[in-house]
């Protein structure tokens, strides 16, 4: 008995509990795109291939690993209709090049989830409970809404904006001009870029990147990355073009 409490003693001299810690990380972003019924199964497409891209561009890895952290949270949801929401990637910690690539092929891999009406309000508050679950610190928390259409369902979208900057969250818009579909949905009087202005951004330095085309979307979001993750200051509730 006392060589058992003896070795019991030794034991307990060297094996520890360490205490567990949030991962920390420069950024957690949530990637929120419109898979509404006027995105068409190329724009889809496009747009799947185009958020791909982006992470994985070699710039925006380049970006990452000179943060203070060096890594990224991600996490991507699609959205349509007010019960229409759905993560296609859960969060990921990007560190390197090998888990963006993982990220990416996930994402390329995935099923489209939804193609009905436009609910914002509810997909901002679908993102805003992405990031209050993810158990990671990080010194800013984002939402990028992509969306090619104003809101025609569900949850007032002012308000769900609001709500999400009340609990410290950045709203940006990367607004897609669709001349394949000429509805006023696509095209609200006040013009997109001004909706997604006036209803859907919010936040320390949120902005609305205007992109030009599906097609384009790649390298625009790349861009935006490059500026977010290297925390460039930007006017509040500004409007920059992608083109």
């Amino acid at each position: 008995m006392r060589a058992i409490l003896a070795s019991l003693t030794l034991l307990g001299s060297v094996i520890t509990v360490q205490p567990t810690f949030a991962e920390a990380v420069d950024l957690a972003l949530v990637l929120a795109a419109d898979v509404s019924a006027s995105v068409d199964q190329q724009e889809f497409e496009l747009q799947r291939q185009g958020y791909a891209a982006a992470v994985n561009d070699p710039r925006v890895l380049d970006a990452i690993q000179s943060g203070t952290h060096k890594a990224i949270a991600l996490c991507f949801i699609e959205w349509s209709g007010a019960p229409q929401q759905s993560v296609v990637v859960d969060w990921t910690i990007i560190r390197d090049r090998e888990i963006a690539a993982e990220f990416a092929g996930k994402l390329l891999a995935d099923p489209r989830s939804f193609s009905g009406p436009t609910a914002i309000g509810a997909a901002i508050d679908f993102a805003a409970r992405q990031l209050a679950r993810t158990g990671i610190e990080s010194a800013r928390r984002a939402v990028d809404v992509s969306g090619d259409g104003d809101s025609n369902l569900g949850r007032e979208v002012t308000a769900a904006r609001d709500d999400a900057v009340a609990d410290g969250i950045t709203i940006n818009g990367l607004a897609i001009m669709n001349e394949r579909d000429n509805s006023p949905h696509t095209h609200p009087t006040e013009g997109l870029a001004e909706y997604y202005r006036q209803n859907v951004i919010g936040g320390p330095g949120a902005f609305v990147l205007v992109i030009s085309d599906f097609a384009a979307f790649g390298d625009a979001l790349a861009n935006k990355l490059l500026a977010e993750i290297a925390a460039a200051s930007r006017t509040p509730r500004q409007v920059v073009r992608a083109d």
